[in-house]
């Protein structure tokens, strides 16, 4: 292994591989740009396009198309091994406005890297070309540029196109900024630590009238409010109090004009829970809630969720595997493995159904938490993640 390091220029010292520190104008350059051109999910033509190039002009076996827009990197080191280890960063974009006022901030209206997704990328990038160049390591390092993380199934879209089939990995890792650390600080727990997550979408029907005679029609604006309130019932009074749940109505919809009774209503949400039988439980009682909400005023529901994430559950010996590395390169008083949950989502947790490992937060300045127009993450994350990452694989594969 090389074990050059220098100190990272940052007022929190990491040992950053000297290498990869030499990369960081070009890692800063790769990532402007991709934060600059936004791409939302399944649509990241232009991104998997600049990185197959990168993998590609680093010696790295590039497979493309997977899960419609991912890509997959395949290295194997210059030592005999028959292990692998998965890396994987997102690549997509929110479908919201940017108003941090960078110089490099998105080109695009309404589309915006509002949760680090461009980071992560060159993150990875960082990480492939440092142990392209070396390849002092024994075995398989796959790289998994995934699509389509923001609630459109990227994970399992690249699963259901044979991903672990293709290129098998023993262990799996990523990574997520977190502006709620402090900078370069890492925080990995063993069990169950994002939320499962359902969207659901109800429609209630009734019949249009003039909004002179509501007697001739059947109007579904005031049960939507009513069903509003009902919903809100279901973490209150039919979950145990000791089961974490939450039961958000994000999205309502209704009427076209101030005289006219409309035929439909709609609202949408999310539900989150840590436990499947949980979710299951708030599933009917939502479903239940809503056609008889529907019948006591004469209307029809439809009713739709979705099951979107899986619980992120992380693997005990790979969440030590994590902290370990982070240890060595950002010191020991910067990684903390005190268990923590929180009600988010992330589909890497379908990747660890197929595979045991972990996933961890790295912290970044920066106090605009992420989906909100003004987040910014510090390009100084570059090297110190790319270095975790290299690490992790330089230690799992390291020759015997």
């Amino acid at each position: 292994m090389n074990q050059s390091t220098v100190p990272f220029h940052t007022s929190n010292r990491a040992d950053v591989i000297d290498r990869i520190e030499a990369y960081f104008p070009e890692l800063v350059a790769i990532r402007h740009d991709l934060h600059a051109h936004p791409e939302i999910g399944f649509e990241e033509v232009r991104t998997s396009a600049i990185v197959a190039e990168k993998l590609a002009s680093w010696g790295i076996e590039v497979h493309r198309g997977i899960g419609k827009t991912g890509v997959v990197g395949r290295l194997v080191g210059r030592h005999p091994g028959n292990r692998s280890v998965g890396l994987r960063a997102d690549m997509d974009a929110l479908p919201m406005p940017e108003e941090t006022g960078l110089p490099y901030a998105s080109v695009y209206p309404g589309r915006f890297h509002g949760c680090g997704h461009d980071i992560h990328t060159t993150i990875l990038l960082g990480a492939a070309r440092y142990l392209a160049e070396t390849r002092d390591f024994a075995g398989t390092v796959i790289f998994i540029f995934q699509p389509a993380e923001e609630g459109l199934g990227g994970a399992r879209a690249m699963i259901r196109d044979g991903l672990f089939e293709r290129f098998p990995v023993d262990e799996i890792y990523g990574l997520h900024n977190a502006t709620q650390l402090p900078p370069n600080h890492l925080h990995v727990s063993e069990g169950t630590v994002l939320a499962g997550a359902d969207f659901f979408d109800i429609t209630l029907r009734g019949k249009g009238a003039h909004g002179a005679h509501p007697d001739v029609g059947r109007d579904p604006i005031p049960a939507i409010g009513e069903l509003i309130q009902a919903l809100q019932t279901i973490v209150s009074r039919n979950v145990p109090p000791t089961e974490p749940a939450v039961l958000s109505v994000t999205k309502i919809g209704g009427g076209s004009a101030y005289n006219i009774i409309p035929e439909t209503a709609t609202i949408g949400g999310t539900i989150r829970t840590f436990s499947d039988e949980i979710r299951g439980l708030i599933r009917k009682r939502l479903t239940s809630i809503a056609q008889n909400v529907a019948a006591a005023h004469d209307l029809e529901a439809e009713v739709d969720i979705r099951d979107i994430f899986s619980v992120l559950t992380n693997h005990r010996e790979h969440v030590e595997i994590v902290a370990n590395i982070g240890r060595q390169v950002l010191g020991d008083d910067q990684v903390s493995t005190a268990p923590r949950r929180a009600m988010g989502s992330e589909d890497f947790a379908d990747f660890l159904l197929h595979a045991p490992g972990a996933f961890f937060t790295l912290g970044h300045t920066g106090t605009v938490p992420a989906h909100n127009p003004g987040f910014v993450v510090d390009d100084d994350i570059l090297p110190v993640g790319a270095t975790l990452f290299a690490r992790l694989v330089e230690s799992r594969l390291n020759v015997s």
